[in-house]
Formats: structure tokens, sequence, C-alpha cells
């Protein structure tokens, strides 16, 4: 069975100082400290330590061939979205990131899916790079769940999706810069709670404000399985119905009949909610996730899934036709 993981996450081995290169700001450098693990500093904050399945292409198919799982699609990591940046100088990082991606995915044509990053705080920059991530073979770009603090449904942002659905570029929208994360830093919450809400906020946004009705074959996939959004939908409907004044201000249309338009990933870490997910968007929008390589993601990829008591089309639909659909790919040009 193929099997493609739609939701991963790559850097290449070695990033230039931007800091250095543009004189301000804590863009985001390796230090190679020890073998097969580098930090991903901030300025001269560590962020993060990262292993060498970050960027070696081949160890990543050898790990992913443990799992049966011949696919990856592959996205920078948010942190590097740098959408506080000059806008200028975030296109120079994006078009950095998306080259690595585009050489990956030409380099292994059967294993690798490419998507893009652009500079979403400017709308001209950031069609221009999409324009671009299409020509070099990237199938869709990796948006944040916010742009600095603006949500996804302001008016500047929208002929960034017009023109995604107009070329045919998928989206996946990723949590970052969490709401609330400087008031909750210990107990990893803004990961836990954070990122969850971020995701919910984005799904709201882009349906309250009509984005799905204005572009109805836009591509979208939500990721980790919709945050909270599909744990709360009754509690947003009620809203919708109850408080239309607040609610119903840009768009008129219950959130509910939008459950099944979109994609989530099956990022949940748990049978039981993805059975709920399943109930609520069918197997034919939903797509298999792992967040790889990191520790919050489902390391086993999919794993749970092969074990729940569901149909082998079901399973099929999650493990690759809902990703094949959603990024518009034959099947074909993945059978080795």
């Amino acid at each position: 069975m193929l099997k493609i993981d739609a939701h991963t996450h790559i850097l290449p081995k070695k990033l230039p100082q931007w800091s250095e290169k543009f004189g301000y700001g804590d863009f985001i450098y390796l230090q190679h400290h020890k073998k097969g693990a580098a930090k991903m500093m901030k300025g001269n904050q560590f962020f993060r330590e990262i292993q060498e399945n970050c960027w070696d292409e081949e160890l990543r198919i050898k790990e992913y061939e443990v799992f049966n799982t011949q696919v990856q699609v592959v996205c920078t990591i948010p942190v590097m979205f740098s959408y506080w940046a000059k806008p200028t100088d975030c296109l120079s990082v994006s078009i950095y990131l998306n080259d690595h991606i585009a050489e990956v995915v030409h380099r292994y044509p059967k294993n690798y899916i490419g998507l893009g990053t652009i500079p979403m705080q400017d709308a001209e920059l950031a069609i221009q790079e999409l324009e671009r991530c299409k020509k070099i073979g990237l199938k869709g770009i990796q948006i944040g769940s916010n742009i600095n603090d603006e949500n996804l449904n302001e008016e500047r942002f929208f002929p960034i999706f017009e023109a995604c659905e107009k070329l045919g570029m998928a989206i996946l929208v990723h949590p970052w810069n969490m709401m609330g994360m400087k008031q909750m830093q210990r107990y990893w919450l803004p990961w836990l709670v954070g990122m969850p809400a971020e995701t919910s906020r984005a799904m709201c946004s882009m349906i309250f404000g009509g984005i799905f009705e204005r572009l109805p074959k836009l591509r979208v996939n939500f990721a980790h399985a919709g945050g909270s959004f599909m744990s709360t939908i009754g509690r947003i409907e009620h809203g919708f119905n109850c408080r239309p004044d607040l609610v119903a201000v840009d768009n008129n249309v219950n959130p509910r009949n939008y459950l099944g338009k979109f994609w989530v990933d099956s990022i949940t870490h748990d049978p039981m909610m993805l059975e709920y997910v399943i109930k609520l968007q069918g197997t034919k929008k939903i797509t298999l996730g792992s967040d790889y390589p990191f520790p919050l993601g489902d390391l086993e990829i999919g794993k749970f899934i092969e074990e729940m008591d569901i149909s082998q089309e079901s399973k099929e639909d999650i493990f690759s036709n809902s990703t094949l659909e959603w990024l518009n790919l034959d099947k074909e040009q993945f059978i080795i």
C-alpha cells in the first residue's frame, strides 16, 4: 500500500548567517556542535537541537522504510517563516529554503514532494515567490496560522489565496507564533495548548472571513488534525447561531457546513480522537501526517491507524488518496 506522509519538516544542513548579512534580527542559524546533531540558534539564544534526519535525505528515506512509508511531503520548520523581517529579506530566506526543497525533490522524485514558504507580510513578493515555487516543481506552500498576529481573513492576504487557487497551489496551514506564548512558558504549554488553539484560530478566521466561499477551489490542509477546531465545533457552531451579530458578520454560512471541504492531517496521537475526526470529516479529507522528525510528532508514521478497526478503503484514503487529491497528484508517479 502506498503511504504518503503529508506533514514533515526539513532544513538544509547549512544555513547562511542572515543576521550578519542583513544587519539585524535573530534569524535562525545552525551550530553543528557534534556528529549527527546541530543546535538551532536564534541570535545568541538556543532554540532547539535537531538531529541529522532533519537534513539527511537518504537517512530519512531509510527511517521511513521501517514504517513502510514511501513518500514524504517536506516543508520548512515554521520558525523559519521570518514574517517579522523586512519583506525583501524574508524573500531571500524563502528562496534559499525553497531552492533546497526543490533540489531534494529533483534528486528523489519518488520519495519527496515539496511545499514552499513565501513572505506573507508582502502580498506582491509572496505571489512572486509563489509563482516561482510552481516553476521549480513545488506543489504548494506552508503558511503560518497568523501573520505577525494578523488573522488570515485580513483582506491584504486574500490576493495570495486567490493566486494559490489560480495557480493550483495547495496550502498547509501550520501553527506558529502562538497566542499567549509569553504568558505560558512553563510545562511546554505553547506547544500543548497554544498550537491546537492557533490552528483553530486559522480555521475560524478563514471560515468566518468567507475565504472558502470566495475561493471554492482553494485546497487547504490544516495541521494536527485541525487542532482544537474539531473538538469545539459544537461551541463554534452554537456561537454562530446565538450571536450572528458578532460571528456571522462576513459570512452567513454555518461553520459546520465546511467540514469535509478542507483537509486535516491525522496527527491526533489517539485512535478515539481520530475516529471522531473521521465521523466529522470523512477519510477522503484526512491526510496521513507525522510532524517528523520532531518528538511531538507521530514518529511511528501511522502505525496506530493500521491497527484501527476501519476499512481498508478508509486506510488507503488516509495513507495516500487524500494527499494525492489535496496536492492534485497522480499515484502512478510514486509507484516504483
